[in-house]
């Protein structure tokens, strides 16, 4: 199974574009965490991957008693630093009991003649690996998928789009087809007095793209000035061609629109 991960790892990074190094250290922080679950297990640990076989193995690590009060002083530094800039984004207060077990500490700048390695690797620890490593995998290829989509639509802000309606009612936000993705037309930019039948064709402004978990929220405008203009580039040759210009949109949604042209 070892040279089955590391060829998996590799495929990966060749048909998506995910780096090889970020995905074992991935595996590598997945194993860890794994692995401070088992009984006995180490307070300072690291897994490390073999490049030539593939298997992970578990190295405790031990620190002389000083460097080791200095590292985990950091790393609580670090800790409740992380958990105030959470406060500020949520509003939420953090719980601030931290104890040394929930510390990550960071050895990597300590001389190799201080820090002292023993493989610990528990018994079994190879079909763990194995179970792991799909479960990251496959959610580090749907990360990616969400980032790329989210990359593709953040760069269409503006552009006009044509979706089939998935769900919609008068007083419901719609729920629109792109083909990629489901995308969301919000009462607020509906336009007075349009019905929107499921499965009918609808054309809409792209005017948001927020990240989230389940990948990329696109918000669709029927209001937006830049509707209007783009459905006159499409109809109107003289303006499509470049001998007339649309200097300006003025709209009121559902009854009437006013455009400024200017002749080349």
């Amino acid at each position: 199974m070892s040279q089955e991960i590391i060829e998996a790892v590799r495929e990966i990074e060749r048909d998506k574009g995910i780096d090889e190094g970020a995905l074992v250290s991935a595996l590598e922080d997945a194993l860890l965490a794994a692995y401070k679950k088992t009984p006995g297990a180490s307070r300072h640990a690291t897994v490390e991957m073999d490049d030539d076989t593939g298997d992970f193995r578990v190295f405790s690590v031990e620190l002389p008693a000083d460097i080791e009060v200095r590292l985990l002083d950091e790393a609580r530094e670090r800790k409740l630093e992380e958990l105030e800039r959470l406060e500020e984004e949520t509003g939420e207060r953090q719980h601030t009991l931290i104890s040394d077990d929930d510390l990550d500490i960071d050895w990597s700048d300590v001389p190799d003649e201080d820090v002292k390695r023993e493989d610990v690797t528990p018994e079994g620890f190879g079909r763990i690996a194995a179970q792991t490593a799909k479960q990251v995998i496959l959610q580090r290829i749907r990360e990616e998928e969400r980032r790329m989509m989210y990359d593709e639509y953040i760069d269409r802000v503006t552009e006009v789009v044509t979706g089939i309606v998935q769900q919609a009612g008068d007083r419901n936000n719609v729920l629109v087809d792109l083909g990629k993705v489901e995308a969301l037309l919000p009462r607020s930019e509906q336009v007075d007095g349009e019905r929107y039948e499921q499965g009918s064709r609808i054309k809409a402004v792209i005017t948001e793209v927020r990240s989230g978990t389940k990948g990329p929220q696109v918000i669709l405008s029927r209001r937006d000035p830049e509707l209007i203009k783009t459905l006159f580039e499409l109809e109107v040759p003289e303006i499509a061609d470049g001998l007339v210009e649309i200097r300006g949109v003025a709209r009121e949604p559902g009854y009437r629109s006013k455009i400024a042209v200017e002749s080349h």
